[in-house]
Formats: structure tokens, C-alpha cells, sequence
């Protein structure tokens, strides 16, 4: 039976963190062989969750380097030997006791054990038709490799949910940005604080955030474009609440009713009636978690349906310099109820904003005229 040392050579302390690790690999290893590339690859991925730097990372490919082939597995363990010279001129002159500190890391983490000899040099000899190599040992790499394809697989999908949550808070700042500049063409001293606070956030966009300071800031952008949404409305907000829907059809019909005729005596250039909006463009409804009770709120949630229905930010801002975001609101609506038939949302309301900017389109009198249709029918 092979003796294996496990009392390093020389000066270096051995402790219970390396023992219990080398009794860990002393199993047998895997028949199935695996692709040390493949498994340094993951562990690129992960190496946060085992605490090694990239420049660790950078040593232990070396030490992968000098392992024949392509697959770590068969019946010897796989021990490499290069010495510290051969290693840091591989590694493009890095310096030995930078060398030294990287490799005491790798055996620390418990991916490479040492395998030394009685006089502490590296080498390999035959003795009895039998290889003995003292050196490093990669079989960790092979006995923790489920291990470090799961580390690897959880630090993608991170990355991956941070990517995302990242590019929703450029989306939400690039819509903020077009509603303060909105704002500004009307009356640019009243949004100077809002226009300062996006400053901030393009700042703060600058730096590399981390998962809870990114859901930060798209919190806080998704009520800065809610408030500038209100600020922008051109109508006075609604009543706080509107009268729940009830099984009485005659009695909602009524509702509708006294709502179209308020706006016949009300001002032609403002809005429809909210209940009468929400009676006539029912799908919007049903994406909002909470009843629809202001127009404010209706102008919150077309923005949330917009990249939905593959409306690009730039058409988005088109249509609401174009038809104030109540008119853009209720384009959308109208999109929205015709999915099926509209293939190319975006092109469609590029084409209404033009159509409004050049005076032969007016969504309100668009959504009256379709609260008038259902009513009829």
C-alpha cells in the first residue's frame, strides 16, 4: 500500500482544516473521467463561493496544465510535480513568493492536496512497475465537482438575475429621463430637484451594485415616474375611489352613462371619464394586482405594459410629446384590445403619434367614440 505523508515539509504548519481534507479524498476516485477544462471552467464561474481570486484561479490552471490529457481519472492519482520555477515561468514570470502565497490558497480552499516527499522536492519515480509522484494531488477537483458545478450554475443565475435587474433600472431611468424632460420644456425651474435625483442614479450606475442597491434604485425610479406621470396629467386626479362592479348590469350601464355626460359639459380637450375609460379598454385591468382608481395610476401601469407588447422606450417617449401621456395612455389601451390583429405594435403607435402631432388624430375623441361603440352594442 502506498504511504501517503501528510505532515507538510519544513516550516509549514500543518492544521485540522488540511487534514480532514486530505482524509476526504483519500476515496477512491471516479471511474468516470471529467474534463478538467470543463471543471476549471465552472470554478471560474464560482470562485467567489470558494474564496479564490482570479489570480489563484491563473495558478491553478498551471497545475492543470502539466496533468496529460484531457480528463482527470483512472486508477493513479493525479499528481503533477512542476517546480516553483517551471510553474512561474508558465505563469509569465510571476513572482515565487507570490507563487507561494496562490498555492497555499488552492490547498487552503481544498481543490489541490499536497503530496510531499521525505526531502520536500517534487518529483516522480518507478519503484516496483509503480509510479510514485510527490507533488501536487488535483483529485479534489474530481471529488468536488458536483459540487463546483452547482456553486457555478447558482453564480450564472445570479449574474444573470443581476443583468437583468440591471438593464430594468436603465429602462425605468431612460423613461424617467423622458418625463423630466418633458417637465423641463414646460417649466424647467419645477423639475430641477427631479432632474438632480436622476443625476444621482446615472452616478450611482457607474459603479458595479450589487443585487439589493440595483432593487433600490428601481424602486425609487418607478415612483419618481409615477409621480412625474401625475405631475404631467393634464386632468385632475379622480376620486380617490370608484364604485365597485357590481352584478347589477343597468345600474353600471347608468354609471357609464352620467360619466359621458359629464364629459359632454366638461372640458373637450381633457380626458374621458376614468370609469368610462376602464368600461371601454377592460384588458389593462387585468395586468394591474390593484383596482385602477386614478388616471395617474392608468399612465403607471401603460408604462409597466409598454415592453410587452415589444414597444421600444424611444416610440414610448414619441407618443407622449406627442399626445400628453393620458392621449399616449389610451393609444396603448387601444393597441392592447387589438393585439391580435396590430403585428407590429411599435410601428402602430409610432404611426398614431405622428398622425396626433400632425393634428388628424386625437385619442380622446378616439376613446369616447369607443365608449359610445360599446355602449351601443
Amino acid at each position: 500500500m502506498q504511504q501517503v505523508f501528510t505532515t507538510s515539509f519544513g516550516r509549514r504548519q500543518s492544521d485540522y482544516a488540511q487534514l480532514a481534507a486530505q482524509a476526504r479524498h483519500e476515496r477512491p476516485l471516479p471511474r468516470a473521467g471529467r474534463d478538467k477544462w470543463v471543471i476549471l471552467k465552472d470554478l471560474t464561474a464560482a470562485r467567489a463561493a470558494f474564496g479564490i481570486s482570479d489570480r489563484t484561479l491563473a495558478v491553478l490552471s498551471a497545475l492543470v496544465s502539466f496533468h496529460p490529457g484531457r480528463e482527470l481519472a483512472g486508477e493513479r492519482r493525479p499528481v503533477v510535480f512542476p517546480s516553483n520555477a517551471t510553474l512561474a515561468a508558465r505563469l509569465h514570470g510571476m513572482a515565487e513568493s507570490t507563487l507561494r502565497r496562490h498555492l497555499a490558497a488552492l490547498v487552503s480552499a481544498g481543490l489541490v492536496l499536497r503530496r510531499d516527499s521525505p526531502n520536500g522536492k517534487r518529483f516522480a519515480r518507478r519503484a516496483d512497475g509503480m509510479t510514485e509522484a510527490f507533488g501536487f494531488d488535483l483529485s479534489p477537483l474530481l471529488h468536488r465537482d458536483a459540487e463546483i458545478a452547482a456553486a457555478a450554475e447558482a453564480a450564472r443565475e445570479a449574474e444573470a438575475r443581476l443583468k437583468a435587474l440591471r438593464q430594468e433600472v436603465v429602462v425605468l431611468l431612460r423613461e424617467a429621463s423622458g418625463l423630466v424632460a418633458l417637465g423641463q420644456s414646460r417649466a424647467p425651474d419645477a423639475w430641477d430637484a427631479a432632474a438632480d435625483k436622476l443625476a444621482l442614479v446615472r452616478r450611482a450606475l457607474r459603479r458595479t451594485l450589487g443585487h439589493d442597491d440595483l432593487a433600490a434604485l428601481a424602486a425609487d425610479l418607478s415612483e419618481a415616474i409615477a409621480r412625474a406621470s401625475e405631475r404631467l396629467c393634464p386632468v385632475a386626479e379622480e376620486p380617490a375611489a370608484t364604485p365597485e362592479p357590481s352584478g347589477n348590469d343597468s345600474r353600471n350601464e347608468r354609471h357609464i352613462q352620467e360619466s359621458i355626460s359629464d364629459e359632454s359639459i366638461s372640458d373637450p380637450a381633457a380626458p374621458p371619464a376614468l370609469p368610462a375609460v376602464l368600461a371601454a379598454f377592460p384588458e389593462a385591468q387585468l395586468f394591474s394586482p390593484d383596482p385602477v382608481r386614478s388616471w395617474p395610476q392608468l399612465i403607471a401601469l401603460a408604462g409597466q405594459l409598454r415592453p410587452m407588447l415589444r414597444i421600444d422606450s424611444a416610440t414610448w417617449q414619441a407618443a407622449l410629446q406627442a399626445m400628453t401621456p393620458a392621449g399616449a395612455t389610451l393609444a396603448l389601451l387601444l393597441i392592447l384590445e387589438q393585439a391580435a390583429a396590430i403585428r407590429e405594435p411599435g410601428a402602430y403607435l409610432r404611426r398614431l403619434a405622428q398622425k396626433a402631432g400632425a393634428g388628424s388624430f386625437c385619442a380622446y375623441e378616439m376613446a369616447r367614440a369607443r365608449v359610445r361603440r360599446e355602449l351601443a352594442s
